[in-house]
Parts: structure tokens; C-alpha cells; sequence
């Protein structure tokens, strides 16, 4: 599967903490995500990440673009709703074009918790 992988400043540590909880599945997929959130999953999980633009300078839209070619099955976003972004339109953007194409869009770690016990899931099964 394709996972974008996304998160505001204030969430990237959340991220790499989740990431590393789930790294052996994370191992079997192509992950993309925003610039900065990208070099920090390198340099601290070892991934191999296809790194777009920072977020506030086009990231979230070259993901949505993904999103509306059909090459991205799930994207994982740790937002953070208390702090405004400067580039919510984008946000905005990217949640509605995942709703048009019905990509699974996890906002927070509980939701992307499931994503990851049901990706554990289909792979035992392929196994």
C-alpha cells in the first residue's frame, strides 16, 4: 500500500513515536509524506520515505493531487487542533478530496491505531 504520512509541528514526535510502535508494518509499505515530517521519519526510523514539500509550501496539496490520481490507499495526519495553521485551506483540501475518493484519513492515534491493527490484519492473512 501507498501511506502518506503527515503531521503539524507541534504532532511530528507523536508521529515518530507511533511509527516506531508500528515499524515492522510500516517496513512492508511505500510511505510518502510532507518535507520536514519525511526527513525526520528518515533520520530517526531508518524508513525509506518519499519526501514532498513542507506542508504550508504545497506538501499537502502534491498528497491530495496522489489522493485524486488514486495512488495513495492511506493517509495518516496527526493534526494539531489546537494550534492555527497557516495553511488550512490546504488542510481542508486534502481531508475532502479523501472523503471523495474514500481514502481512510487517520486524524489522530486512535484512529491510526486501528488503521495499523487492521493492516496487521490483512498481512497475517497474505502470510
Amino acid at each position: 500500500m501507498n501511506i502518506a504520512l503527515i503531521a503539524h509541528d507541534m504532532k511530528k514526535d507523536d508521529l515518530i513515536k507511533f511509527i516506531n510502535q508500528y515499524i515492522d508494518i510500516f517496513r512492508t509499505h511505500n510511505l510518502f509524506a510532507t518535507g520536514t515530517t519525511g526527513q525526520r521519519i528518515m533520520d530517526e526510523t531508518s524508513l525509506n520515505v518519499t519526501r514532498f514539500k513542507s506542508g504550508p509550501l504545497g506538501g499537502d496539496q502534491e498528497i491530495g493531487a496522489k489522493v485524486a490520481n488514486k495512488e495513495i490507499d492511506c493517509i495518516i495526519f496527526f493534526r494539531d487542533p489546537l494550534t492555527a495553521q497557516p495553511h488550512e485551506p490546504d488542510v481542508s483540501a486534502l481531508l475532502r478530496l479523501s472523503d471523495v475518493y474514500d481514502v481512510p484519513l487517520a486524524t489522530n492515534e486512535g484512529t491510526a491505531s486501528a488503521v495499523m491493527l487492521h493492516l496487521a490484519e490483512i498481512q497475517s492473512k497474505d502470510n
